[in-house]
């Protein structure tokens, strides 16, 4: 692995005159030819770059976000045409396959250049296919005839392998492309890239790894208090180089001082929230005080003085300062769709209004020209008036939730400088070329999928690296406007940090399985498998656990040599005292587990309208149920309204003794406890007859089957008296060892405590050790377990079952499939579930294989009725996902992702040829929504419409596939029309 890092450090007299002989030699390769038809110049580290290629070797590029780091793919591109090779650029998303294509098309011609992605299919085979990641991993597993004289592969964005959903496929294309092939990595800065880069060049041969920190266009650090839009540094205070430096970049130099003006301004600005909300309290009488009731109590800044909750500025506000200080155009960033059309339609509605006569004219002329194949019928049901308006005024969202076409068209003005601000999603920044002038950051909060988490500095540099445009811009701006969460300090933490690691999300899967089995043994399948980079960073890990365990054998030695006695082996002694504590504990959490037990069943014979009483604190509480059911672990679980008007879950975890029942109080079954009057009523009438003594009995009920999770608590309930005889019988070795007369007995057993931690603390990372070796290869071999279960793969000797393996014609089949629920599609082929369903029932039941809910299931799609056709399939379908997770959960996999069949009904409907505005309305989904899940099962549909019997299958088996793939090809024709049709290149 050869290490560069591109230096601006002077050159002496004898390095000059080696320079100007190197550009003399330079002048006449390939990369002169390239560069002369740049119009700019290159800089060190894209020339670094272009070199290594010249001379045959790999590189890895990271760089910062717009630092050019693609001149470098582009030269490979170059290369390969000027020496008869192809050049496969594959990107991780569409909309950046399309956007370099159309690049490449620009410079080369259409007639050299191809693009492949899931559902488009131009020029496929060209000299230079722009494609997706995934289509080249499906190539390659293929045995495609486009490989031949493959000679370069730019993988652009390639930390995405990251990404723990898409990630592994980057690793898979790397492993597996032929030795010959170069390969050019185009990273973000991460702060590991020695790391990938040595990785590369075990697995690829010769690889450069070039890193470039420099910023072409230097990046200024704000933030906005109310309406001030201060500097976040006092740069004339900042030592040389520090965080900004002569570029702008990150440095792992120490940050420069915060601004005082603007600590000073965030100060002043909470003091008068303080006093904004005391003035009032004052006007409307004693307002609430929620830390009175353990709730946050009020902060208090420097002298004591009052600080309150400092609110983060309106759009229309943040837009005013953008266009006052003249750092339009500006892409501000909101981390959600709703927010997106939410801040849109808030500028709009404040009469923001950014662009002249003339400008407004050719943002319609573009839209026109961009949109004119959209039906007049459709442009209600897509908001095409009012996203066109808005646009006009120089403003619009940007997100996965957009129409294509919207999306390129709003990015064609915004690069012409036509529109001026913009509300995007993170989306934006994945390698989309939308530089702009300054880049605001609403919130340094977003949702990830699961929960609401901070940015991470790489997030940030990603984010912010956009602000700078190339050639025009003196400076890129980033802007975070401040709040209450939000300080000068939290920002600085983030904008100085280097610390984005490239951590491998790889993992073995079905697909991926039964082709290497296909093509080699099982035990080289796991050879290769343990080249990826996860495992190369497993077992770089383990070299440091390791030395770890080294250490703590050494340390132990030591203790023992302390704790020697004369009498015995006091290791024997200390370990049986360590035995004895272990084993009292262990008695001491199955007591708890039996008051558990006992409690639920105190709750589980609870009904609406019982009344009851319990401990909380020092504390009696009474309240009176509203309704019982079970929580995630099957334990009993109360909601009650407490005598002080508050709902509230009590469960067996949160009231190990339970709960006593005083009696019944009826309560109507139309009473909605979410109404306050409806609570407040019942809670009188609770309090009323506590007082009063006068609650009612129920009638005798029957008492609920123990649950599961009781039934646990009692099994370990009966496990107590085995406990309690294993610690006498451990007490009675303790008092009859040799050492237990030792004179020196306590002295040794404390040196024998802190041996006995060391000792666990050695075996806890012995344990690590064991887990990190081998990790892809025992996943692998889980994996292949799943497959001989379900007979995608067969023992080559019956005799040995755990040797050689066969792939079965079932596994041919899986070979084939290319998707993430690949395992699920197979399953639903091979069982026949799919058989004799229509098109449009076809496109719905393959869609609950593709589609992935952003929201609750439940709001999503239209009806599909349960005993149709299509219902019985979807109940089919969910059935075989919970037996393959059943088999999963058996081998310790993580469970693959199920059927959802949420958008079945809206794909059917769509596919009988209903309006898109029927459609949209039937459901929680955009218009952009929509069409991107309806070409990804385009894309599955047309792998199905492919599949043909292999020879010598079952004439029956033979036939169903084929009818099935005629149905798919059909299916695919009534799914791809209208809006989902048009081209988004």
């Amino acid at each position: 692995m050869t290490r560069s890092r591109c230096s601006d450090a002077p050159a002496s007299p004898a390095e000059r005159y080696a320079a100007d002989r190197r550009r003399q030699a330079a002048s006449r390769t390939e990369l002169a030819a390239f560069a002369s038809g740049l119009g700019f110049e290159l800089d060190d580290f894209q020339v670094a770059g272009c070199q290594a290629l010249e001379r045959d070797e790999g590189v890895l590029i990271a760089a910062p976000t717009g630092a050019g780091k693609t001149v470098v793919g582009e030269f490979a591109v170059h290369l390969g045409l000027a020496k008869g090779l192809k050049t496969f650029y594959t990107t991780p998303i569409k909309a950046l396959s399309n956007q370099k294509y159309l690049d490449l098309t620009r410079r080369h011609g259409a007639e050299r250049v191809g693009l492949l992605t899931g559902d488009t299919s131009i020029n496929p085979h060209a000299d230079v296919i722009v494609m997706t990641t995934e289509v080249l991993r499906n190539m390659l597993y293929s045995g495609s005839r486009d490989l031949d004289r493959l000679g370069y592969v730019v993988m652009d964005e390639v930390h995405y392998l990251a990404d723990r959903f898409r990630g592994p496929v980057w690793e898979e294309v790397i492993i597996h492309l032929a030795p010959e092939v170069r390969v050019v990595s185009l990273s973000a800065t991460v702060s590991n890239a020695e790391e990938f880069g040595q990785w590369l060049g075990e697995v690829r041969g010769s690889t450069t790894v070039i890193v470039s920190e420099h910023r072409p266009v230097p990046l200024t650090q704000h933030m906005i208090v109310g309406r001030r839009l201060l500097p976040l540094y006092s740069y004339s205070e900042a030592a040389p180089g520090g965080v900004r430096g002569d570029d702008g970049a990150p440095s792992s130099e120490p940050a420069p001082p915060l601004n005082p003006d603007l600590v000073k301004a965030v100060r002043a600005a909470q003091r008068a929230a303080a006093a904004e909300g005391a003035a009032s309290k004052s006007r409307g009488g004693p307002g609430p005080q929620p830390w009175k009731r353990g709730g946050r109590a009020p902060r208090r800044g420097a002298g004591g003085a009052r600080l309150g909750r400092l609110r983060p500025p309106s759009r229309l506000t943040v837009i005013s300062a953008l266009e006052t200080a003249d750092l339009l155009p500006a892409i501000v960033f909101v981390f959600s769709r709703a927010g997106c059309e939410a801040a849109v339609s808030q500028a709009m509605a404040g009469g923001v209004d950014l662009t002249t006569r003339e400008e407004a004219e050719r943002i319609r002329e573009v839209i026109d020209r961009r949109t004119a194949g959209i039906p007049a019928t459709d442009r209600g049901a897509l908001g095409f008036h009012s996203w066109a308006s808005a646009l006009e005024r120089g403003v619009s969202a940007h997100h996965a939730g957009l129409l294509p076409v919207f999306k390129e068209t709003v990015e064609e003005l915004f690069s012409a400088g036509l529109v001026k601000v913009v509300y995007a999603t993170e989306t934006l920044a994945l390698g989309i070329n939308m530089p702009a002038r300054t880049v605001v950051l609403e919130s340094l909060r977003k949702w990830n999928g699961s929960a609401h988490v901070s940015l991470s500095p790489g997030e940030y540099t990603q984010l912010t690296g956009r602000a700078g445009r190339r050639g025009i811009d003196t400076e890129g701006h980033a802007i975070v406007l401040a709040a209450d969460d939000v300080e000068p300090s939290l920002v600085s933490s983030l904008a100085s940090r280097r610390t984005y690691p490239l951590v491998s999300a790889f993992r073995p899967t079905y697909n991926m399985a039964v082709n290497l089995l296909g093509r080699t043994s099982r035990e080289r399948a796991r050879e290769i498998l343990e080249s990826s980079f996860a495992q190369f960073q497993a077992d770089r890990g383990v070299v440091e656990l390791a030395a770890q365990a080294r250490r703590k054998r050494h340390g132990l030695e030591e203790l023992e040599v302390r704790m020697t006695c004369h009498l015995g082996d006091f290791r024997e002694y200390a370990a049986l005292r360590q035995e004895i504590a272990e084993a009292e504990a262990d008695l001491s959490s199955e007591r708890r587990s039996a008051r558990r037990v006992e409690a639920g069943r105190s709750m589980a014979s609870l009904r609406r309208g019982d009344v009851v009483v319990y401990r909380k604190g020092r504390r009696s509480r009474h309240a009176v149920v509203l309704s019982g059911g079970e929580d995630r672990s099957g334990a009993p679980a109360l909601t009650v309204l407490r005598e002080d008007g508050r709902v509230v879950t009590l469960s067996p975890d949160t009231l190990p003794d339970g709960v006593m029942r005083l009696g019944f109080l009826r309560v109507a079954s139309s009473a909605d406890m979410r109404r306050r009057e409806h609570r407040d009523r019942l809670v009188g009438r609770l309090i009323d007859t506590i007082r009063s003594g006068t609650l009612s009995e129920a009638p005798a009920r029957k008492r609920r089957r123990t649950s599961p999770a009781q039934r646990r608590g009692e099994a370990d309930g009966r496990a107590q008296a085995t406990t309690a005889e294993r610690i006498e019988d451990l007490r009675r070795r303790l008092h009859t060892h040799p050492c237990h007369g030792c004179p020196d007995r306590e002295e040794h057993a404390r040196v024998g405590r802190k041996w006995a931690k060391a000792r666990a603390e050695a075996a806890r990372i012995m344990s690590r050790i064991e887990t990190r070796t081998g990790t892809i290869a025992r996943l692998f071999d889980a994996v292949c377990e799943v497959l001989l279960q379900l007979g995608y793969l067969e023992p080559a000797d019956e005799r040995c079952p755990e040797g050689e393996v066969r792939v079965t014609s079932a596994g041919r089949l899986l070979a084939r499939v290319y998707a993430e629920r690949d395992l699920l599609i197979t399953e639903c082929l091979r069982s026949g579930l799919w058989d004799a369903l229509g098109p449009a029932d076809l496109a719905g039941a393959v869609s609950a294989c593709v589609y992935e809910p952003r929201l609750s299931a439940q709001s999503l799609g239209l009806p599909v009725s349960p005993g149709s056709r299509l219902g019985q399939v979807l109940r089919g379908e969910l059935r075989v996902s919970q037996s393959i997770n059943d088999l999963e959960g058996l081998g310790r996999i993580a469970h693959s992702p199920g059927a959802e069949p949420a958008l079945a009904g809206a794909v059917a409907a769509w596919a009988r040829g209903a309006e898109l505005a029927e459609v949209l309305d039937a459901t929680d989904m955009t218009a952009g929504d929509f069409v991107r899940w309806a070409k990804q099962l385009l894309d599955l549909l047309s792998q199905l419409a492919g599949l043909v019997p292999e020879p010598g299958a079952d004439p029956r088996d033979a036939e169903a596939l084929t009818a099935l793939a005629l149905t798919a090809a059909e299916a695919s024709l009534d799914v791809g029309r209208g809006v989902v049709a048009w081209s988004g290149v």
